[in-house]
């Protein structure tokens, strides 16, 4: 579909997305169909056939709340989309009509929320296997992969779910890919490790005994050899993550780690559920990560 007239309007409060924004702005983030702004506008492109459409970048409709806009369109109303903080998007010429936002459709303002919209959007895009890549033999896919130019998928390993592979990657021999997981440029995805529902941006390396689930990891992170993110508490309950000094329910069982850029954990790191690292961080081996890692633990 055209987005040429789909116009994105700021971004909120960008640091409450820390570390993702510390050095990449929230557009610029790597996630669901390609960036942040890719799967917003793609997200809303449906619209975009009716006229001109400007929309907020920190919200993601749910599609419920796109077919409603759609259908008032199509028939020659125009559309305003509002929740609680206010407009979120505007589209059409005919008379107004004022949709409220369901209870799927949500704010973007932390970065657990970051981590629902590309679970959403890539089982929403990622239909049919697509290898512009090489699937070399015994590899297993009970799912469905987009696979980039230039990348391979070595013998050994087996892929669940959805997994959106860019360009120049190398997975495996014998790993396990599972649930949602959006694998940038230039990763690589080594013996034995499990990646479990994350975000992986550009140039990411877990080469060797790892498990990294329901996370975010910025661009050109290395994980030293059994670096471990827990994702589950002992006692079932939600997650909480430190933001400007107060533990936020999250609304999450299962969160990992968020990582900023250029981090490079030591062998054996451990890292507890809801942790933060911050960019250009790095750990010493066998350092278990009980709090964040930010610029002010300098």
């Amino acid at each position: 579909m055209n987005t040429a007239n789909i116009e994105i309007l700021p971004h909120g409060d960008v640091a409450l997305l820390e570390p993702l924004t510390c050095k990449c702005a929230p557009l610029d983030l790597e996630l669901g169909t390609g960036t942040w702004r890719s799967t917003i506008l793609d997200r809303w492109a449906p619209l975009s056939e009716f006229g001109a459409v400007r929309v907020v970048s920190d919200f993601w409709p749910s599609a419920a709340l796109i077919e409603q806009a759609k259908n008032a369109l199509a028939a020659g109303q125009s559309v305003t989309v509002s929740d609680a903080d206010g407009v979120v998007a505007e589209c059409g010429a005919g008379n107004s009509v004022a949709l409220t936002a369901d209870d799927a459709s949500f704010r973007i303002v932390y970065p657990w929320h970051v981590l629902k919209m590309n679970e959403e959007c890539l089982a929403a895009t990622v239909l049919e296997n697509k290898f512009e890549g090489t699937v070399r033999e015994r590899v297993t896919i009970d799912g469905t992969v987009f696979l980039g130019e230039g990348s391979v998928i070595l013998p050994g390993v087996y892929i669940e779910g959805v997994a959106r592979i860019g360009k120049n990657c190398k997975i495996g021999p014998n790993c396990y890919l599972r649930g949602n997981n959006f694998i940038g440029d230039k990763c690589h995805i080594g013996q034995a490790v499990e990646i479990k529902n994350c975000v992986l941006m550009t140039h990411v390396a877990a080469g060797h005994l790892s498990y990294i689930g329901d996370s975010i990891v910025c661009r050109n992170v290395n994980f030293g050899a059994g670096t471990i993110t827990s994702n589950f508490r002992h006692d079932g309950k939600n997650h909480r993550s430190m933001v400007n000094g107060c533990l936020l329910d999250t609304g999450r069982r299962k969160f990992g780690a968020i990582i900023g850029e250029n981090v490079h954990t030591g062998i054996h790191t451990a890292v507890y559920p809801g942790r933060k690292i911050w960019a250009d961080m790095s750990t010493r081996p066998g350092d278990v990560i009980q709090r964040d890692l930010t610029r002010r633990d300098d």
